[in-house]
């Protein structure tokens, strides 16, 4: 189905954003892809403008930084751009006990995974709800519906994504704008090798960038509220045992999962 709607995509120049951008161009739509690498992004935008015929563009941000989410909404509304679909992918993990992490990194992946994508949110939203259209789709994970031990962070900024994400979409109720949490397991990114969860059970079965891609574009298309994408039989099961297992034991296979190898 061909679109005309451009759509702006954070953390585009790798993973489930890039495979966003990829399937957003197939369909014919513009594009605004937001990441920290120059190098990656230009390379992306010349493959989408040639084999798609749509336009690209470029905005280099480090969105953990407090000024990036202003400095980006300004750049578009500057060069005229109308944004109809936000995709906060950008966030990032890590692995070991809290009290050992280095706590700037976790501030940095508050800033990134909270605080940024709250920011851009709440700069566009205005204007979406100004034309009464609009669709944004908010990169979570299944993390978010657990506790994560050796993860305490990611797995608290991620519920705060799919709650945040939720609520909105309820206050949302009577526009035509629409709010979709994507929560994918374990996926081939580049995010498993950078927080080291790729040397655990966890990520033992990955699923496709593109799989969870393709699941959340639709849903975010679709309206829904909560997407649940990648996740192999025996992290299904897990998921549908959480209402019914002791949040003690819970934890301890939280932990298990996430003990390096």
């Amino acid at each position: 189905m061909k679109t005309n709607k451009t759509i702006l995509i954070t953390g585009a120049s790798s993973g489930i954003g890039k495979e966003i951008a990829n399937i957003h161009a197939e369909r014919g739509g513009d594009l605004v892809i937001v990441a920290r690498s120059k190098d990656k992004l230009d390379q992306l935008k010349a493959e989408l403008e040639s084999k798609h015929s749509v336009k690209v563009t470029v905005i280099v941000k480090d969105l953990g930084l407090p000024d990036a989410p202003k400095e980006i909404y300004d750049e578009v509304k500057k060069a005229g751009i109308e944004i109809d679909y936000l995709v906060n992918n950008a966030g990032f993990g890590g692995l070991g006990k809290f009290h050992q992490r280095e706590w700037e990194q976790d501030l940095a992946m508050i800033n990134l995974n909270i605080v940024a994508l709250t920011a851009l949110t709440r700069l566009f939203l205005p204007d979406f709800v100004k034309r009464n259209s609009g669709r944004i789709l908010n990169v979570s994970s299944t993390a978010s519906l657990m506790p994560g031990p050796l993860q305490a962070v990611y797995f608290a900024s991620k519920a705060y994504v799919t709650s945040f994400s939720n609520a909105i979409a309820e206050e949302l109720h009577d526009t035509n704008i629409t709010v979709t949490a994507l929560l994918p397991g374990a996926t081939e990114t580049e995010f498993g090798r950078v927080s080291g969860m790729d040397k655990t059970s966890m990520f033992q079965h990955t699923a496709s960038a593109r799989k969870v891609a393709e699941d959340g574009y639709n849903a975010m298309l679709d309206g829904k509220l909560d997407v649940i994408t990648g996740l192999p039989f025996g992290m299904k099961l897990m998921m549908a045992m959480i209402p019914f297992s002791p949040k003690s034991m819970l934890l301890k296979q939280i932990r298990k999962m996430q003990e390096v190898k």
